[in-house]
């Protein structure tokens, strides 16, 4: 059953990639998406299926009915993506003889540039929430801390207390890839920490032995979903652009770093991208950045300035 063959690769994704519940339910929703497909295309029962009853043919089938069913086509490459990782898992542990996608091309998804917040909107969000009460607090720190270290939203919520130095300054991530890496922390995000954790987390952890740095209102960890919707809360109440989200603020510390000057290959570290192609998507500049080079740098403009 093929069923079996995803279940042991989902482990993988786990124990071995460690990769975040979030990436993990992405890859097994996409996965048990094609099942049904390829059931259906070969009138079979899903539990009958095998990894060797997939070809090119039915998955170039497959990639035609998802698009033509109005799927933007980076969701179609996601889901082409997820199937590509699967049978080089099943090749790589000798559970397949040859890969059937080996030959089929890769599509071509045009890339978007992402999302950011301008400097004032950015602090506004952080700052909304208000008040010494725990949640406030924990809060503030969850979003000075996405900001000031531009680590994602499964890097925050697997931090734990022995992660954090305070002292120096900046936390210790586990990225993609099981690569660790450490991010640095302003000062505004190593305050705005020390507060919730001297003054918020206590008054929300009911057990001694929990390392999690954010928890939620019960005390256990938080989780990918909460600090969205924590997120979403201020959003709406500042009534502000509602596709931000914890990843936003990612692109936000990319996008201000760079605007300021910071070296790529320093960013690229930062961020713990494997490729620099990655990280230079977010060399693009604001409207308002690209205003001050013009005025300082063109001839005619400072002739003008000068002349008046």
């Amino acid at each position: 059953m093929i069923y079996h063959y995803i279940d042991s690769y989902i482990n993988y994704l786990e124990t071995e990639k460690n990769c975040s519940g979030h990436t993990v339910s992405g890859y097994r929703r996409d996965l048990f998406h094609g099942v049904d497909f390829f059931a259906g295309a070969l009138g079979r029962k899903d539990s009958e299926l095998l990894p060797g009853d997939i070809d090119v043919r039915l998955m170039r089938s497959y990639l035609g009915d998802l698009f033509y069913s109005g799927l933007a086509k980076t969701t179609v490459s996601r889901r082409l993506s997820a199937w590509r990782s699967f049978f080089r898992y099943l090749g790589r542990e000798g559970l397949i003889e040859r890969n059937p996608l080996k030959g089929l091309s890769s599509l071509k998804a045009g890339r978007r540039l992402p999302h950011f917040l301008f400097r004032e909107e950015c602090g506004v969000l952080i700052e909304s929430p208000g008040g010494g009460s725990p949640l406030p607090l924990r809060d503030r720190a969850i979003m000075e801390v996405l900001y000031s270290s531009g680590i994602r939203v499964g890097e925050l919520v697997s931090l734990d207390l022995e992660n954090v130095r305070l002292s120096a300054g900046d936390i210790t991530v586990m990225g993609k890839g099981s690569r660790e890496r450490v991010a640095p922390l302003g000062s505004y995000a190593v305050e705005s920490l020390r507060l919730y954790l001297d003054e918020g987390r206590p008054r929300l952890v009911k057990d001694s032995g929990e390392r999690a740095v954010f928890v939620n209102f019960r005390g256990g960890r938080i989780t990918d979903r909460g600090v969205r919707k924590i997120i979403k809360k201020y959003v709406n109440l500042l009534g502000l652009q509602s596709t931000i989200s914890p990843h936003t603020m990612r692109h936000t510390f990319a996008t201000h770093m760079l605007d300021n000057g910071a070296d790529l290959r320093a960013v690229q570290e930062i961020l713990g991208h494997k490729n620099l192609s990655t990280t230079q998507i977010y060399t693009h500049l604001t409207r308002e950045r690209l205003k001050q080079v013009y005025l300082k740098s063109h001839p005619r403009v400072k002739m003008k300035k000068d002349e008046g």
